[in-house]
């Protein structure tokens, strides 16, 4: 079978697109491979889905909360259809706007199919994408990731919900468990059970968002029971379909106590799995670890020639933005003569509950493994913008060398909290110190001083 050549073969149309652009700026014949859908899991069932309909969720339930401010309001109609139809759109929107850049584009073959590696070494990549054999002398793996599906008896058989399927849905479910307790459980929970949807969330770990600081799982499990039931440190075993809905039933693993809960659905989150198998990337000499995401060396490199790997397909902090990061610097590796890599001790991360969560750095346990630190802590209440909201569960958590001064992590949760860590992400990038923070005046009263006073508070 004759193959057809090309420079570049990128696999994944999420951040892969930079890559892409950069490829066809310099005159590069370009492959570019997904099988779906286009624009990556961020735009389709990540980050932009999810915030769509988080956004009036926040809304719903900020109204519901107004009693506590002495406002009386009542919300009327909530109207599902229409929230999912602006997501809907959205997604649309960006999709026909990225074909019609595959169209106009002459140097570049875009192929909307599965793909796998046939052979490789240091002449280049053959891959067979459905009918066609292409040849590469160079790959960009930005193939990502997708749900982990656990071995639980009978999940099979129950027509599941995963963060991907969950936006296909046309009406709004009655009552719906969620299997795992981290990010998008936490945030597809919030969503559901502010529009009316009775919520349980079971979660093997003995805590919610179990990579977050103690105390910040603590307080999101309290204010999320307050809404929704919320069980902890029980691992689903079994689940089968009856007239009533779905039975799901799970081992406490502490007291080894066997429970049981309807609902009209289930979703599983229970983490990612590696795109690696499906590429057959053992064919062209590409290691993957023992969780099957692709190894690659500081410079996004993979342990074969001329290929490099970059987002969720590596496994590790699976974050769009460092996606999008990792993609410059793939590129910069592939068409400059000398290697540069990406300072990891500053990527910020968020979790848009109720309560919003947002982290940068170590946590105070990682950061006493290796440094003599200080801990500051100040709460919403602690300054006057957060009194004047009766924010009274939200706190900042600051984490600082002793001796230097320097920030090692930061951690926040309560209202706008990925908007308040960005000015420690922005000193921390730059290796700044808490002076550095501090040193610009902030404004009262706003919330931002809340950032402050968790640093003056350093202990």
């Amino acid at each position: 079978m004759t193959s057809k050549k090309y420079d570049l073969i990128v696999v994944g149309s999420g951040s892969g697109a930079t890559i892409v652009d950069n490829a066809l700026y310099q005159g590069w014949k370009v492959a570019w491979i997904d099988r779906g859908p286009l624009g990556g899991a961020c735009l389709n069932v990540g980050c932009v889905p999810s915030k769509m309909l988080i956004f009036p969720a926040d809304r719903i339930v900020e109204i519901q909360e107004a009693g506590k401010l002495g406002v009386e309001a009542v919300i009327k109609r909530i109207d599902f259809d229409a929230i999912m139809a602006r997501m809907r759109k959205v997604i649309n929107d960006s999709q026909s706007s990225m074909r019609e850049g595959i169209k106009h584009s002459t140097a570049l073959d875009f192929y909307d199919a599965q793909a796998h590696f046939v052979a490789g070494g240091k002449d280049g990549y053959e891959m067979q994408v459905g009918e066609q054999r292409i040849h590469g002398k160079r790959v960009v793996l930005a193939s990502g990731a997708r749900p982990s599906i656990p071995p639980i008896d009978g999940l099979e058989e129950i027509h599941y919900l995963t963060n991907e399927s969950v936006l296909d849905l046309e009406q709004r479910p009655e009552s719906l468990v969620f299997i795992g307790g981290g990010y998008i459980s936490a945030e597809y929970a919030h969503f559901f059970a502010a529009l009316g949807t009775r919520v349980t969330i079971w979660q093997r770990n003995d805590r919610l968002v179990p990579e977050e600081e103690p105390e910040i799982s603590a307080l999101l499990e309290k204010k999320l029971a307050e809404r929704m039931d919320v069980l902890t440190h029980v691992e689903v075993v079994a689940a089968r379909r009856t007239e009533q809905g779905v039975i799901l039933t799970g081992r406490d693993t502490h007291s080894g106590e066997t429970r049981t809960v309807t609902a009209a659905r289930v979703m599983v989150a229970a983490g990612r799995r590696s795109n690696a198998d499906l590429l057959q990337v053992e064919n062209a000499g590409i290691e993957t670890d023992e969780r099957g995401y692709i190894k690659v060396d500081p410079a996004l490199k993979t342990s074969a020639d001329n290929v490099w790997a970059l987002g969720d397909a590596t496994g590790k902090h699976m974050f769009k933005h460092v996606a999008n990061r990792q993609a410059s610097i793939v590129w910069h590796n592939i068409a400059h003569n000398h290697e540069t890599t990406l300072d990891y001790r500053a990527v910020p991360h968020a979790v848009f509950t109720h309560p919003q969560i947002a982290s940068v750095g170590l946590t105070e346990r990682q950061a006493r493994e290796d440094f003599d630190i200080l801990v500051g802590r100040a709460a919403y209440m602690d300054v006057t913008k957060g009194e004047a909201m009766l924010a009274t569960d939200g706190f900042a958590k600051a984490i600082v060398e002793r001796e230097s001064g320097k920030v090692l992590g930061f951690h926040i949760i309560g209202p706008y909290a990925p908007i308040l860590i960005q000015e420690v992400v922005n000193a921390m990038a730059n290796e700044g110190t808490l002076y550095h923070v501090g040193q610009g005046l902030h404004i009262h009263p706003a919330l931002p001083e809340v950032v402050i006073s968790a640093l003056y508070n350093l202990r």
